[in-house]
């Protein structure tokens, strides 16, 4: 019988101490359950990976992260919060890796952080939650940070965080009050984060940088389905194909996403390679993903390769 391949998770969450008080109050109310496990890096947490049999998380800081952050702050939380957690790593480094916080309020900064955290925490890329006070990563601003990216050859990780206030006045108001995660997980983290997808193909910038790579979660924010029509779209105006672009810089994890029919879309249209087992935990636990993982319809070597093989790859685990 083959061994039980190793399990990695990518997109999994947990909340430093210091940038959970600089918050705005709206920013810091989780369901306590969640609160609790965002909390804990040892006890708790160890135990639900062994329960569930997850060999290794990569670990990210939760939403909004220090996107919505002044930039003094963002950067003197930013390196706290990585040296802190580059502690946890230390301490567990069979159990953890580590995606590192960057201050993108000062872009500047953030690179320098970025550096930093890969070339002495050995972090393994950046996690990015959401625009920054409004403003998509795809802005020329932000390109200092895609640069360093490229350089260091790490990627980041496109998060979600919740929609413009004018996008939720105008589009999902209506229906916040009785169905609130229609902002959220539901509905509006996907529409957010998928339009920084496109808008990164778009910006020029894996022109101006050839090396860098992007991750996004819950497989891919439903790119991978719409690619052809995306793709065909733009054809229209001439130029680059979308679909080589995305399909040559792009990664994806299954983080809160356990379904047969988009998993294999997604191989598809990106191929195996591309894809990487994930939870989402906290927001999600981990046991219904490691009770999906075992039975998705590949053969043994491809579901190896997104249960860890990937990963190892792309991180260098």
């Amino acid at each position: 019988m083959a061994a039980r391949p190793r399990v990695i998770t990518m997109e999994e969450h947990y909340q430093d101490p210091d940038v959970l008080r600089a918050y705005a109050p709206e920013d810091q109310r989780q369901l306590p359950a969640v609160a609790e496990r965002l909390n804990d890096l040892t006890n708790l947490r160890i135990r639900e990976m062994d329960e569930a049999g997850i060999d290794m998380q990569v670990l990210s800081h939760a939403n909004p992260g220090l996107q919505k952050m002044d930039a003094d702050t963002a950067v003197r939380l930013a390196r706290i919060a990585n040296d802190r957690l580059a502690q946890t790593v230390r301490a567990h480094p069979d159990r953890f890796a580590a995606f590192a916080a960057i201050p993108t309020p000062d872009p500047k900064a953030a690179a320098d952080e970025l550096e930093r955290a890969v070339t002495q925490l050995d972090f393994k890329g950046a996690l990015i939650n959401g625009t920054t006070n409004g403003i998509f990563f795809d802005d020329k601003r932000f390109w200092p940070i895609c640069e360093r990216a490229a350089a260091l050859d790490v990627p980041l990780y496109l998060h979600p965080t919740m929609p413009h206030p004018a996008v939720i006045e105008t589009y999902y108001q209506d229906y916040v009050q009785d169905w609130p995660m229609i902002l959220r997980a539901a509905w509006g983290f996907t529409v957010e984060t998928a339009t920084q997808g496109v808008r990164m193909v778009l910006s020029g910038v894996f022109d101006a940088y050839p090396k860098l790579k992007i991750i996004l979660g819950h497989l891919g924010e439903g790119l991978p389905f719409l690619l052809w029509r995306i793709d065909a779209g733009f054809s229209r105006g001439g130029g680059q194909s979308f679909r080589d672009a995305f399909c040559e810089h792009f990664y994806i994890t299954t983080s809160g996403f356990f379904s047969n029919p988009a998993l294999l879309c997604c191989v598809q249209e990106l191929g195996v390679d591309r894809i990487m087992f994930s939870v989402d935990y906290p927001f999600v636990l981990n046991k219904p993903g490691t009770d999906w993982l075992p039975g998705i319809p590949l053969c043994a070597e491809d579901k190896a390769k997104i249960a860890s093989g990937n990963a190892i790859r792309l991180l260098r685990l």
